[in-house]
């Protein structure tokens, strides 16, 4: 998409998009709950609606706009790098009324400056990267909302309806073959600096799941002592399980002879069908060592999600260059749970690997490292602090992703202790 009209009503639209929902995520409870700090591992969700609207008008209104800052004796209170969450309800933050005036008279100016702007000439502006970079950046914090309603206590506050049925009669997996693809992008507009550039990768033949690992395929693991058995564990990771007593995923408990789990203020029986979810790094690779697999790299995950094994080219997403459907993938929080394993049969890449995009994020055993040639834009902070060995990669995506901020080349991360994020994993194996 390279007309500056279609893309200022993309950008339009993404941002419309991303408001709607940050509203719904944040008028659903009452102001006690939003000011509330519903676990040390998250903000309260106060913060989170008011750094949306300093983040906007900091790089909006300010770097696009060349506009005066409204509140700059905010801007190092919704500062994330500057305050831990655990920290930020101590701050003086400003209020749940007094956050919505500010984000919506903020949001307002926005598109102002969005129907005045050429949509060339400048980084920031070219293909309208600032105003798609937004917009990615509400759904994202709208996504760590959704993790916050999900750790908070007490009855449910969203709702949603059932995603579609699983389809059965899948392999279990199938080979990818080895050869060159083309990994990252130089070309999708809205890609972020960690995405980027395009280059060439030689990744071996393996052989991948079709699906995400299901919850009664952990069971198994569960049952077969699988937390009690160092010999499946990194250091690090039965080091976790021992000082945490850790026997199963987070939100999970045992009651009498049956395993149940939380889910949005929901308790419901364990769904032995559906991608497992809430598990750290160090359980998924413990799964997987334990099922005689490992977890697929990086380059490995992203060869399965874009290549088009006949014409040899990288799609932007597994079913082709279109951008997602309700009939491709469980995005944007349409649904309140992953669909079940072998669902959006549209959404299947050519060798028929399922729900690569949507319903659970995959962790991956590879590291957060910049690709060759990576140019951190527009702030270090974004990618580059991050990069190393104490991150890990995970890919796809979940139900609570919205489709501006999920493609085939985006590139999530997270410490590999992490259990509160909406992740899961799928297995591979070598294919000699």
């Amino acid at each position: 998409m390279t007309d500056p009209e279609l893309l200022r009503d993309r950008a339009l639209a993404a941002l419309t998009a991303a408001r709607a929902r940050t509203g719904v995520l944040t008028s659903s409870v009452d102001d006690r709950e939003l000011t509330a700090q519903h676990s040390p591992l998250m903000s309260p969700l106060v913060w989170d609606l008011a750094h949306i609207g300093n983040q906007e008008e900091q790089w909006l209104l300010r770097a696009v706009g060349g506009q005066d800052a409204i509140r700059p004796e905010i801007d190092s209170l919704y500062d994330a790098f500057e305050h831990p969450r655990a920290a930020r309800p101590s701050l003086p933050l400003l209020a749940p009324a007094e956050a919505r005036r500010y984000a919506a008279d903020v949001r307002g100016r926005a598109l102002d400056v969005l129907e005045r702007t050429p949509l060339r000439g400048g980084p920031l502006t070219d293909a309208a990267f600032a105003f798609g970079m937004i917009a990615q950046h509400e759904q994202q914090h709208d996504e760590t909302m959704l993790i916050t309603h999900q750790l908070r206590k007490g009855p449910a506050a969203l709702t949603a309806p059932e995603p579609p049925p699983g389809i059965e009669g899948l392999p279990a997996e199938v080979l990818v073959p080895g050869g060159p693809f083309t990994m990252g992008t130089s070309t999708e507009p809205w890609a972020l600096d960690n995405e980027r550039p395009a280059h060439h990768r030689i990744v071996p033949g393996f052989h991948l799941d079709t699906t995400p690992v299901t919850c009664g395929a952990y069971l198994r693991f569960i049952e077969d002592g699988g937390y009690r058995d160092e010999r499946w564990w990194e250091p690090a990771g039965w080091a976790m399980v021992r000082e945490h007593e850790l026997g199963a995923p987070l939100f999970w408990r045992r009651e009498g002879g049956e395993w149940l789990r939380r889910r949005f203020g929901v308790t419901e029986p364990v769904p032995v069908n559906e991608p497992v979810l809430h598990v750290s790094w160090y359980e998924a690779d413990a799964y997987a060592r334990w099922a005689g697999r490992r977890l697929p790299t990086e380059a490995e995950w992203e060869k399965a999600a874009r290549h088009d094994p006949v014409s040899g080219r990288s799609r932007r997403y597994p079913w082709g260059d279109a951008d997602p459907t309700p009939a491709h993938a469980n995005l944007g929080q349409r649904h309140l749970r992953p669909a079940p394993a072998g669902a959006y049969p549209e959404g299947q890449s050519p060798l028929r690997i399922r729900q690569l995009i949507g319903d659970v994020w995959e962790w991956t055993s590879s590291d957060f490292l910049p690709y060759p040639g990576f140019v951190a834009f527009p702030y270090r902070e974004y990618s580059e602090v991050f990069f190393g060995p104490g991150h890990k990669v995970l890919r796809g995506g979940a139900f609570s992703v919205d489709e501006v901020a999920c493609r085939g080349t985006f590139r999530n991360w997270d410490l590999p202790v992490r259990r509160q994020i909406f992740a899961g994993f799928r297995t591979a194996r070598d294919a000699t």
